[in-house]
């Protein structure tokens, strides 16, 4: 999404931490989570754990709704969109791959030729 954070260092953490990391009040996390779906996990009772990923997204719409101005439904098409930019990317980075194993293979194959033939 939007640079990424520095590692922190504990894998979860509670609504009060994360207001503190992201200066974002927790009653405005909570209707967050509503809003963009953010599904923060729910550990040995009700109350909310969030991971890396989600601080991530916090920060993101936090940079969308008070930086860049978007409004919330604005904001919401926008995560959307850097949700699927961000698969197709991981999806070309994937093919890219596979596309160099093939070209070192034909490469290798022209070596053999080429030493066949000398």
């Amino acid at each position: 999404m939007v640079g990424k954070l520095i590692r922190l260092d504990k894998l979860y953490y509670r609504i009060g931490e994360v207001s503190r990391i992201t200066g974002v009040k927790p009653h405005v996390l909570r209707y967050w989570e509503h809003e963009f779906k953010l599904r923060p996990k729910r550990l040995g009772g009700a109350q909310r754990r969030y991971r890396q990923e989600d601080v991530e997204k916090i920060l993101t719409i936090k940079k969308l709704l008070y930086e860049d101005r978007f409004t919330i439904a604005g904001a919401k098409k926008r995560m959307q969109e850097l949700r699927h930019r961000r698969g197709r990317q991981m999806k070309m980075e994937f093919l890219q791959e596979g596309y160099k194993e093939v070209l070192q293979e034909i490469k290798k194959t022209l070596r053999e030729i080429k030493e066949a033939l000398d």
